[in-house]
């Protein structure tokens, strides 16, 4: 399949909430980058996190071709965790074109919320 998407998003938004409901990881509160590679060629990426108040942090990662990705920050560790209740903006900078959507599960009361947007493309 011919590869489809942009090479650059941004998710401006960004904020995992240090309280769940459960412990249980379907209900943990997350944040999550689902990534599609569409194409031929593996997706390497680089994932960089800007916070308000302190230098950015960048992270690896690799979407095998024809593979789809949904990668939670809050499993990010290398070089180090996405800190909780801490407001942070992300920019995705691929090697070949993919698509990012951003997904967000709040569950901090029982009345749980769930959203999800595309994020910004350019290039």
């Amino acid at each position: 399949m011919q590869a489809i998407g942009k090479k650059r998003w941004a998710i401006a938004e960004g904020y995992i909430p240090s309280q769940s409901v459960s412990n249980d990881r379907a209900l943990l509160s997350h944040e999550t980058a689902c990534i599609l590679n569409a194409g031929d060629d593996d997706a390497h990426i680089t994932l960089t996190v800007f916070f308000t108040q302190r230098e950015p942090v960048a992270y690896r990662v690799t979407v095998l071709a024809r593979r789809t990705l949904h990668l939670r920050f809050n499993d990010l560790k290398d070089p180090e965790p996405i800190p909780l209740d801490t407001d942070y903006s992300s920019v995705f900078e691929s090697d070949v074109p993919i698509i990012v959507q951003h997904t967000r599960l709040d569950s901090r009361r029982a009345e749980i919320s769930l959203l999800s947007t595309m994020a910004y493309a350019e290039v």
